[in-house]
């Protein structure tokens, strides 16, 4: 099909999620960089909303991929047959795990890998309460949807999950809501969508022991955070906080959709007895996901991803606040290789992603808060792409200014 024929398809035949759609025409993609159907550049700087940490097509990951491709596809549902590659993967990630997180449950993506979380939480508990944050993001199904901390996506589609409960963010007073009717906490290490909000150093160790001291289960949703994209392998090691369910996804495939949910195997155990099969999944952990995503996990680890999360993020950070440094720019927070600038209004912040779009940037808002741009690039982003990144958004608000 030519751009024309594209254009006219995707408008018409596809469901739309919003009424204005970047609508780039995507050609091919490496690296940190997206090629448009009339052969532009453009660096991404969101990595398919954090998605392509290794970088678009890594060479390592697209050959795993073939290889798998020559052996199988979908053979059965998952947890019936042994697959190398989900062995592979799930083995991979409990040796960087603590020991209480070494069962994975492999599922097609984050918000139903949240959702096997709760699920299993209630019901190892025996408990129907559950408690989250205000701000907080967990994908987009209805139990996910129940625990997200903005009103504005929550409210259209009750009635949700009933008895479930709101908490402040570095509240450490509030934490006493939680009591032995709540089966589980969850909570996002930083607030990717509500503006990369980072809790203050101690409070999610004050939330760790709440839950121990009620008998609740403390769920981490590291599906943005988790792989390298903070500075650690896994946003929790920076506060030495122990969940007792982790959450991943994004970053997890390699490019290709996966998550996982990951407990010890007492507590997983919940969900193949009384009854069996309580929790299955079809697709979940893919035997080219799972290919991609352990050759995802092998370069993180040989090219030392995390580590250059940070010192690559504390760079392009430096360079932000000198370029952009103004009345229009509040502050940048950061964590590893995850940015929000802070503007003075959605307005600014809306004129400013329209400029840097023109600048050839992909970039955005955050969901939750709209005066907030998020930067989340591939991890392999060069020092090179984001200088000239820093230099296009520095012209990029100069005409907005």
């Amino acid at each position: 099909m030519n751009r024309v024929e594209l254009v006219s398809g995707f408008f018409r035949h596809l469901a739309q999620t919003s009424s204005s759609p970047m609508a780039m025409v995507v050609s091919e993609a490496t690296g940190s960089i997206i090629r448009d159907a009339e052969g532009r550049d453009h660096i991404d700087l969101l990595a398919g909303m954090g998605v392509a940490a290794t970088g678009h097509r890594h060479p390592k990951v697209v050959a795993r991929i073939e290889e798998q491709l020559g052996r199988h596809l979908h053979v059965m549902v998952y947890g019936e047959m042994i697959q190398e590659t989900q062995v592979a993967l799930a083995q991979g990630l409990a040796s960087l795990l603590p020991a209480t997180l070494d069962s994975v449950y492999f599922t097609n993506s984050g918000t139903e890998a949240v959702e096997g979380a709760l699920k299993l939480a209630r019901k190892a508990r025996g408990r129907n309460r559950l408690m989250a944050f205000h701000g907080a993001f967990h994908g987009d199904t209805l139990g996910a949807v129940s625990v997200g901390g903005n009103p504005h996506y929550r409210d259209p589609f009750e009635p949700l999950l009933p008895d479930v409960g709101f908490l402040a963010m570095d509240d450490r007073d509030g934490l006493a809501a939680i009591d032995d009717s709540v089966a589980a906490v969850i909570v996002e290490p930083v607030q990717a969508e509500a503006g990369v909000i980072i809790p203050s150093p101690g409070f999610l160790a004050a939330l760790r022991e709440r839950c121990s001291e009620t008998g609740s289960l403390l769920i981490f949703d590291e599906v943005i955070t988790g792989l390298g994209r903070t500075g650690t392998m896994f946003a929790f090691e920076r506060e030495q906080v122990v969940p007792d369910l982790l959450v991943l996804a994004k970053a997890l495939g390699g490019g290709l959709p996966l998550g996982a949910f990951i407990a010890s195997r007492d507590l997983m155990a919940s969900l193949c007895q009384d009854p069996e099969l309580g929790h299955v999944t079809t697709f979940g952990g893919h035997p080219l996901s799972a290919a991609a995503g352990l050759a995802a996990l092998e370069v993180i680890i040989e090219e030392q991803l995390a580590e250059r999360a940070e010192t690559a993020g504390a760079h392009f950070e430096e360079r932000l606040t000198a370029l952009l440094s103004g009345p229009c720019l509040e502050t940048v927070r950061r964590r590893g290789l995850l940015l929000g600038l802070v503007m003075d209004s959605a307005a600014r912040t809306q004129a400013f992603v329209k400029q840097c779009r023109a600048e050839r940037l992909v970039l955005g808002w955050t969901l939750h808060d709209d005066r907030v741009l998020r930067l989340a690039p591939p991890l392999v982003i060069t020092e090179a792409e984001l200088e000239e990144s820093a230099l296009r958004m520095q012209r990029a608000l100069a005409r907005v200014s």
